[in-house]
C-alpha cells in the first residue's frame, strides 16, 4: 500500500476515534440491584419523576412515579418474601463511600418521625463509580448490610438484603443513580424534563417497562384483610366444601383511573363466578376480591381463578391461581 494512502487512512481513523463520543472509561452501565426474577418474584413499581413541576410522571409519561421521586423501586410481592431474604446487589463496580444499618423495618407509618429525620433512605449503601457516577441503595433490611466503607465491589456483589426501613410503604430496594451529584434516570438518562421518547438507557441488558400488573393472587373463604395480603399470608392452599364462601383475590400495582379488573372462578362443573370492578383514581398498590357465598356446600375438586387488568380495551396483565376444595 502506498505510503501516502497509509497516512490518509491513519488520519481518517484518528478522526473517527476522536469523534466517536465517550471513551470506554466514560461508558457506564448497570445491572438490576436485586437478586430475583424480574416480573415473577419482584417488580419495578416506581420510576424517576420526569415532571419538574408539582405533578409526577415516569419516563414514558405514565403515572408510575410520585412528585420528586429520584430513583427506581424494585418491589417484592409480600413481607413474607422479604423475611425469607432477597439480596441487594451492587449495580456496577466501584467503591463503597457510605453505609447505614440499624434502622428498624417498620416503614413510614411505624417509625417515629424523629428517627426518619434526614434518614428517608433507611438502611443503605452508596457506591462511587468511574466517570463521576454514584449509585445509592435504600430501605435495606436491618442487620443485613454487609458492605463496608472503603470496600471495592464488583457488579453483582451482595450488599445486604431488601427491607422495609426508612420512609417507605412497601418492601423494596430503591436505587438512585447520580452523576456529579445530579439525578440520572437509568431508563432515560438524557433528560429529566421530557418523557415519552425511547432511549437506550444505562441498563447493560434493557429492562422492559410494565405499566402496572399483578404481584400475587390466591383463594380464601372470605375477603381477606389487606394486611394479610401484604404479609403474604392470605392465600389458602385448600378450602372446605362447606366453607362460608369461595373468594378469589389479586394484589396489584400501577392501577389507573378507569381500569377494569375482571375476576372469574371456574370449578369442576364449569364457570362458578365472574365479576368486574372499576378502579377509581390512580393506585400505587391495590387489591380486589370477588366470589360467592356457600350455603349448602360445593363440589370437591380444583377451582381455578383468573384475574385480568383491562385498560382502554386492552389487557395489561393477567394472573391465575388455584385451590383444592375438599
Amino acid at each position: 500500500m502506498p505510503f501516502e494512502m497509509r497516512i490518509a487512512m491513519n488520519i481518517v481513523a484518528a478522526a473517527l476515534l476522536t469523534s466517536a463520543g465517550p471513551t470506554l472509561a466514560e461508558v457506564f452501565s448497570i445491572q438490576p440491584p436485586i437478586a430475583c426474577d424480574l416480573g415473577t418474584d419482584c417488580f419495578i413499581q416506581q420510576y424517576v419523576d420526569h415532571d419538574l413541576g408539582p405533578g409526577a410522571r415516569d419516563f414514558t409519561c405514565g403515572p408510575l412515579s410520585y412528585d420528586g421521586h429520584k430513583g427506581t423501586d424494585f418491589g417484592l410481592p409480600s413481607f413474607a418474601t422479604m423475611h425469607a431474604g432477597v439480596d441487594v446487589l451492587a449495580a456496577a463496580p466501584g467503591t463503597v463511600v457510605a453505609m447505614r444499618d440499624g434502622m428498624p423495618d417498620t416503614g413510614s407509618d411505624g417509625t417515629p418521625p424523629e428517627q426518619l429525620q434526614n434518614k428517608d433512605c433507611g438502611n443503605g449503601v452508596v457506591i462511587r463509580h468511574a466517570g463521576g457516577y454514584q449509585t445509592q441503595y435504600c430501605h435495606m433490611k436491618q442487620g443485613s448490610v454487609i458492605a463496608k466503607k472503603g470496600q471495592r465491589v464488583l457488579a453483582g456483589d451482595v450488599l445486604g438484603e431488601v427491607g422495609f426501613s426508612g420512609r417507605t410503604q412497601f418492601p423494596h430496594v430503591h436505587i438512585s443513580v447520580r452523576r456529579h451529584g445530579n439525578v440520572v434516570d437509568p431508563f432515560a438518562p438524557d433528560s429529566l424534563d421530557t418523557c415519552g421518547d425511547a432511549q437506550t438507557g444505562l441498563w447493560a441488558d434493557p429492562l422492559q417497562y410494565t405499566p402496572g400488573g399483578f404481584l400475587s393472587a390466591g383463594f380464601a373463604d372470605a375477603v381477606p384483610e389487606y394486611t394479610a395480603i401484604k404479609d403474604g399470608s392470605a392465600a389458602r392452599a385448600t378450602l372446605s366444601k362447606n366453607a362460608p364462601a369461595l373468594v378469589v383475590w389479586a394484589f396489584a400495582f400501577g392501577g389507573r383511573d378507569g381500569d377494569l379488573i375482571h375476576l372469574s372462578i371456574t370449578g369442576p362443573d364449569g364457570p362458578f363466578s365472574s365479576s368486574t370492578a372499576t378502579i377509581k383514581g390512580n393506585k400505587a398498590q391495590f387489591f380486589r376480591a370477588a366470589g360467592k357465598k356457600i350455603r349448602r356446600g360445593i363440589r370437591s375438586g380444583t377451582y381455578q381463578g383468573k384475574i385480568v387488568i383491562e385498560r382502554d380495551g386492552k389487557e395489561i396483565d393477567s394472573i391465575t391461581t388455584s385451590v383444592a376444595v375438599e
